[in-house]
């Protein structure tokens, strides 16, 4: 044994207890342990079954992926889960909270499967840009079918306990709570059976020619995606394989096929980005700061944004206040977020009952001061510094002390924010995305004497919701909105130039990201980035005109009024190029003086990705962000930086910094902007490149 893992007997039950906290991790001596005790349970005459059974909140969730950079262990899962099959003595995993990837490989590997209730399973390896690798393709779809083993291993799904029972997938669903003693009651049962015929490998996968038929038809369907990431198509292979070839020839195949995966860029990027999502979590400062408990939370704006704020919350189990000052937007409000959850009934998402649980924990008022119990105020007005101001001092008002006032806000400064109240420890701002109650990122900015304590506070807020919450400094547009604001003028230079609004969509769009610039920001509303430049130029700084600008004033807001940079026809929210607005741009170029010059894609991939990567080396020059990876975390989860290429400063070190930082010195020269300027980070680490390679060349 070793110290994860424990071998017991209770009666003729050998128990091998795995206990590798937090999620009971597949790591080497977890897997040398579970070997260890199935040989010495295979050698007890007194013994007729064997148990798996996992200590603390979950059965095993998943191989330790930690080890994936490291050189193989022996043993390998597959000899694991080759070993557990052979055994002529029963194996029976007894599986409570989730089994997951390896941890699912383990379970079918066993030749009884026994959950509780509330039990998960699930193959989410493609999320590396992996494949299972020790059976997983090969005995799912045999004991479930290609369809589900599909959705499982290709598309990552999770199925619950009675989906898996009816499948096929797990035998019984316990009753009781106590793993161990509803093995034991069904103990003799399960030892006069025997593994005879419970091996999966040996069976036949379920409707060969059906299965066929579906794996041809996820085939067609990838390849009319267009989409770029590899591991899905190597999933497909695997099961493929399965349906092919007897089990040992197809684990063959699966085995080939995840060593290739596994030394792929793109398993190495969503590595990194999922590693990146664990270590923005984990603040040093904030170690010893306690958060305070949030019972109640009241969202200020029932506009769009407002509405999924309080979404997020309510899915969440927590009571909501809806506040406006406008009945009829309040009502407006109520509304919409009651049809999204009928919405979600009708599509099978949630019960009627849950649905209802939701809707009953919403309120709502038009007096400041109903709020004056509240643990947690968001404010999500208009992007408006005086409007803000005014809420907050109202706020400070009305509300307890140690309520948690937070911001919506994408742009403006906290701490004039904050300055409005007598309270600013307890202002922070908390910065939804579009649309709130789907995507995952949630800036937690904090102001100049935001105090511990709320930051903390702020923080679990984030992971009781759902989200990934990342804290990051106060500046104008915080760590996102920033380096977009880099991008979108040198997106909207490229246009003035002679490109196209859909050729620069295009390139982005062919880099990864699910949307281009101008999409992006017709999704958005052209309003509100015209809005919030519209306050900056009256504060008195310069920034400049543009066709943008022409676009909105003529009514183009994008999506919401059906057309912005592209058009839109009713029910249909794909952009389509616009002539009307090819003619205001045109007019906009002719005024400015600009010959349209031809604009080559490099070039637009160019300056719209690299002045992205200097922007944030100045946001860590400054203390905005606090490393390299939260900037990944916040691209990655808020704008649709594709994940496989790791996040964008993970990329721009693949990319190579030094041919990155010549560029952007030629591009400086060329123009004297100072979004050009060099950062003094991005300067620092091409040096320490240069250091390194001199270093490694001289040995």
């Amino acid at each position: 044994m070793t110290s994860q893992v424990y071998y017991e007997r209770h009666q003729s039950l050998a128990v091998i207890r795995i206990n590798n906290p937090p999620v009971n991790a597949l790591s080497q001596s977890v897997r040398e342990g579970i070997l260890h005790a199935l040989e010495e349970a295979l050698a007890d005459d007194r013994i007729s079954a064997i148990g798996l059974l996992c200590e603390g909140r979950t059965f095993i969730a998943g191989a330790d992926i930690r080890e994936f950079s490291q050189p193989p262990q022996a043993p390998s899962l597959p000899e694991v889960t080759n070993a557990i099959e052979a055994s002529e003595k029963p194996v029976i995993a007894l599986i409570h909270g989730t089994a997951l990837g390896g941890g699912l490989e383990i379970a079918l590997a066993s030749h009884y499967r026994l959950a509780t209730k509330g039990a998960r399973f699930g193959m989410p390896e493609v999320n590396l840009g992996l494949i299972p690798g020790a059976g997983g393709t090969q005995r799912l779809p045999r004991l479930v079918g290609v369809p589900l083993a599909i959705e499982m291993i290709v598309h990552g799904r999770k199925i619950d306990a009675e989906q898996a029972y009816a499948s096929g997938l797990v035998d019984e669903i316990l009753k009781g709570d106590s793993l161990l003693q509803s093995c034991l009651d069904l103990c003799p049962s399960l030892t006069n059976i025997g593994v005879a015929g419970r091996r999966v490998s040996v069976r036949s996968i379920p409707k060969p020619v059906e299965a066929l038929a579906c794996l041809e038809a996820e085939e067609s369907r990838m390849r009319a995606s267009g989409a770029k990431r590899q591991a899905p198509v190597q999933c497909l292979r695997a099961i493929r394989a399965a349906v092919e070839h007897v089990f040992a020839e197809g684990a063959r195949v699966e085995r080939e096929l995840f060593l290739e995966c596994k030394g792929s860029d793109e398993h190495l990027g969503l590595a990194h980005a999922f590693f990146a999502e664990r270590r923005a979590i984990k603040i040093p400062e904030l170690a010893h700061a306690n958060p305070e408990p949030i019972r109640s939370v009241a969202v200020l704006g029932a506009g769009t944004m407002g509405r999924g704020i309080a979404i997020s919350f309510l899915d969440a189990g927590f009571p909501v206040c809806l506040f406006d000052i406008d009945q009829a937007a309040l009502e407006k409000g109520l509304n919409a977020i009651s049809k999204h959850y009928d919405r979600s009934v009708a599509k099978g998402r949630l019960s009627r009952e849950a649905a209802d649980n939701r809707i009953h924990g919403l309120n709502s008022t038009l007096n400041y001061d109903a709020l004056s119990d509240i643990d947690l105020i968001v404010e999500a007005a208009i992007e408006s510094m005086q409007i803000k101001c005014a809420i907050f001092k109202e706020l400070d008002r009305v509300c307890r002390p140690g309520a948690i006032l937070a911001s919506n806000t994408s742009t403006l400064d906290i701490d004039q924010i904050a300055a409005s109240t007598g309270r600013a420890a307890d202002v922070i701002g908390l910065h939804f995305f579009s649309p709130a109650n789907i995507m995952r990122l949630l800036e937690v900015v904090t102001g100049t004497n935001t105090s511990n304590t709320t930051k903390a506070t702020a923080m679990a807020l984030a992971k009781s919701i759902g989200k990934v919450g990342v804290l990051v400094g106060n500046c104008y547009g915080f760590v996102g909105n920033r380096i977009l604001y880099r991008r979108l003028p040198e997106a909207i230079s490229l246009v003035t130039e002679g490109a196209t609004p859909e050729q620069v969509d295009r390139v982005m769009t062919e880099f990864g990201f699910p949307m281009g610039q101008f999409a992006m920001s017709d999704l958005a509303g052209l309003d509100v980035g015209y809005r919030a430049r519209e306050e900056r130029r009256q504060s008195g700084e310069e920034v400049p005109r543009s066709w943008l600008d022409v676009l909105v004033e003529h009514g183009r807001l994008g999506q919401k009024s059906g057309a912005g940079v592209y058009r839109y026809e009713a029910g249909d929210r794909r952009p389509k190029e616009d002539e009307e607005a090819l003619r205001l741009i045109a007019a906009f170029r002719e005024a400015q003086g600009v010959v349209p010059r031809r604009v080559e894609d490099s070039e637009i991939r160019e300056r719209c990705l690299y002045v992205m990567v200097n922007e944030a080396f100045k946001i860590l020059d400054e203390g905005v962000a606090r490393c390299e990876s939260d900037i990944d975390v916040v691209w990655n989860c808020g704008y649709g930086f594709p994940a496989d290429k790791g996040g964008l400063m993970y990329w721009a070190r693949k990319e190579g910094l030094p041919f990155i930082l010549e560029r952007i010195r030629s591009l400086y020269g060329e123009t004297g902007l100072e979004q050009w300027q060099p950062a003094r980070g991005l300067l620092a680490a091409v040096d320490q490149a240069n250091f390194d390679a001199t270093t490694s060349s001289t040995g």
